[in-house]
């Protein structure tokens, strides 16, 4: 799925080249920021790479009349402005399409950056009805994307001139997290995360709302949201995990084992405290029951080492699950809980 279109400026989302006309600049096209506001529509993020002064990026946001999520303009290599807006945004390159009205440069980022979807403006009417641009369902999150990774910017602009630690910044932030127990409203966006997560999704699949519903109506099944607010904004539910608690009809001799077999995070709470906070609700909840484990299966993918990297953070330890074929696709991660578990911070509320 595409999450994020990269313009090009001249000749492509500009009708005319920007330093031609300094006095009065070239118009936006119609066509393509007619495209472009029925993507942002579906919640897919717009960014701009251009070979310009930076104020040429500033010129098109006022022009279009649209906040772009990142602005890359200057003199280097097309292919090294999308890699920077990639690592601004936290998406990956097959989760990114470039329009360009030049031949050449669509060549450079074909070869520099295979994974990314190159496309000339003329064949842009068409690609707007392919899969890749159609998600499944659109939630309120989806339809808020440009907003909510506005305000990341402007909240990564004050993180870097705050002094102090992460945890001081994200209460100068007044951080709030909520986790509680999944509704029937939040099927849709249970299963818009499972389409849109990678780097954080142990399972590394999709599952239908109709899963979700099945999953919510059984009595063996926890699910649980985690939403997310500061004083930026309010985005909404950023993750989620489904939660198998030990069911032995009788106390199992040192305690059972909880299995955790997705759990789903949006990569906007990146840094911010939300998958610690949810990885230590589910160790404190398992240990107030008197659990002696929790268990995750996660695929092992380069696509998801930062949710590897969180949970060894949190004291999980990495065991291999080969599989029928040998494979190791899956790693099963454990948590001993008799070890020492940190307290949740005073920001992280659970509701009921």
């Amino acid at each position: 799925m595409i999450k994020c279109v990269v313009w090009d400026l001249d000749n492509t989302l500009l009708d005319g080249i920007y330093l031609e006309s300094p006095d009065q600049p070239p118009p936006p096209s119609p066509g393509m920021t007619g495209i472009l506001a029925a993507l942002a529509g579906r919640g897919v993020l717009h960014a701009i790479a251009s070979r310009n002064p930076p104020e040429a990026g500033q010129y098109a946001e006022r022009a279009i009349g649209h906040a772009f999520a990142a602005i890359q303009c200057g003199w280097g290599a097309k292919s090294a402005a999308i890699s920077a807006i990639m690592s601004e945004l936290g998406v990956s390159a097959d989760a990114v399409a470039f329009v360009d009205d030049d031949a050449l440069e669509r060549a450079e980022v074909s070869f520099s950056l295979p994974d990314v979807l190159v496309l000339a403006p003329q064949d842009l009417a068409d690609a707007v009805g392919w899969p890749q641009f159609g998600p499944p369902v659109v939630t309120d999150e989806a339809r808020r994307r440009g907003q909510l990774y506005q305000q990341r910017r402007s909240r990564q602009e004050e993180a870097h001139a705050f002094g102090g630690s992460r945890e001081e910044f994200l209460r100068y932030c007044q951080t709030r997290v909520t986790i509680g127990p999944a509704t029937v409203a939040d099927l849709p966006r249970l299963h818009e995360l499972s389409v849109r997560t990678h780097q954080f999704n142990s399972a590394g699949q999709t599952l239908s709302e109709a899963e979700f519903a099945d999953l919510l109506g059984s009595p063996r099944r926890l699910i649980v949201t985690v939403r997310l607010t500061d004083r930026f904004g309010d985005d909404g539910i950023v993750g989620a995990c489904v939660i198998v608690p030990d069911s032995a009809p009788t106390p199992r001799p040192g305690g059972g084992t909880w299995q955790v077999p997705l759990l789903m995070m949006s990569c906007r709470a990146l840094g911010r405290g939300v998958i610690d906070a949810l990885l230590t609700w589910i160790c404190r909840t398992a240990a107030a029951a008197r659990a002696a484990q929790v268990a995750m299966r996660c695929l092992v993918s380069p696509r998801n080492v930062p949710l590897r990297i969180a949970l060894t953070g949190a004291g999980f330890r990495a065991g291999t699950d080969r599989g029928a074929a040998g494979v190791p696709r899956f790693a099963v991660y454990v948590r001993p809980l008799s070890e020492p578990l940190p307290e949740l911070p005073d920001w992280v509320s659970v509701a009921q």
